[in-house]
């Protein structure tokens, strides 16, 4: 895959929508399939809506970052962040009618570095609201 590091890291906008892209095509390797992206309501944003082979439902967080020069996407998950993005999967769920299933917060962070292959880490059930 050809990569225009330069672009990326000259815009924050583009590097957070290709990290996206690349964390989603990351988690389908692993039998994730897509259910929604971006998915929004007034509590909040869910980068990634996908469900598991075991039919649980996926909230995943994604952090792309260019380095790590400011600390790592891992630190910047806040305890808010995790209430925003609980309220926000509860009401995913109710309005899309979804009861007795699984589901669980995944966070993938992407950090592009200066080589231009980016290392990618996949917190499986990262945090429990």
């Amino acid at each position: 895959m050809f990569l225009n590091t330069k672009k990326l890291l000259d815009n924050p906008k583009l590097l957070g929508r290709w990290g996206e892209k690349r964390c989603e095509k990351f988690l389908k390797t692993k039998g994730l399939k897509t259910l929604t992206r971006n998915f929004f309501c007034r509590a909040g944003e869910i980068d990634i809506v996908m469900v598991d082979a075991d039919s649980s439902i996926v909230f995943v967080e994604v952090r792309t970052r260019a380095d790590v020069t400011f600390g790592t996407p891992e630190a910047s998950i806040t305890n808010a962040k995790k209430t925003r993005l609980n309220k926000t999967a509860r009401y995913f769920l109710e309005t899309n009618n979804i009861r007795d299933r699984p589901f669980r917060f995944d966070v993938v962070t992407i950090v592009l570095g200066k080589t231009g292959h980016p290392k990618i880490r996949h917190y499986k059930n990262a945090f429990v609201p």
